[in-house]
C-alpha cells in the first residue's frame, strides 16, 4: 500500500478555531494592586478584588510555597496560566473558588 500524502493546502490548522474552555470560572486577566491584592477578570466577563494579605502575613505560610509572595516584587510577577492565577515560583490560586466568592461578594478574602 501506498503512503499518502496529505497537502499542507488540506490542513485543518487556522481553519479549525483552537479549543476555548466554556467555565465560567477560567480567568482571562491578572493586574496586581496595592496591599497584596489582585484584580481579577474572568471569561464570563465577572471581574472583583481577591484580597491576600491576611493568608500570606498567617504564620500557617511560613515554609509553603506561598511565603515568597511576602516579596512585592514576586508577588508582582503573578500571571494567568491556562485560566488560573499563578506566579513563576508554581504558587496558585483555585479559579472556581475564586469566581464563586467574587460573584456573591465582588471579592475573595483568601485563607476565610
Amino acid at each position: 500500500m501506498q503512503p499518502i500524502e496529505v497537502s499542507k493546502a488540506d490542513s485543518a490548522a487556522g481553519v479549525v478555531p483552537p479549543p476555548r474552555s466554556a467555565a465560567a470560572w477560567r480567568v482571562v486577566a491578572i493586574e496586581p494592586l496595592r496591599e497584596m491584592c489582585l484584580r481579577v477578570t474572568f471569561i464570563d466577563g465577572t471581574s472583583g478584588e481577591v484580597r491576600l494579605r491576611s493568608f500570606i502575613e498567617s504564620p500557617q505560610v511560613g515554609g509553603t510555597i506561598f511565603e515568597a509572595l511576602r516579596d512585592p516584587e514576586v508577588f508582582r510577577q503573578v500571571r494567568v496560566d491556562l485560566g488560573a492565577v499563578a506566579w513563576p515560583n508554581g504558587a496558585d490560586l483555585a479559579p472556581d473558588a475564586m469566581w464563586d466568592a467574587i460573584r456573591a461578594h465582588g471579592y475573595w478574602v483568601v485563607g476565610e
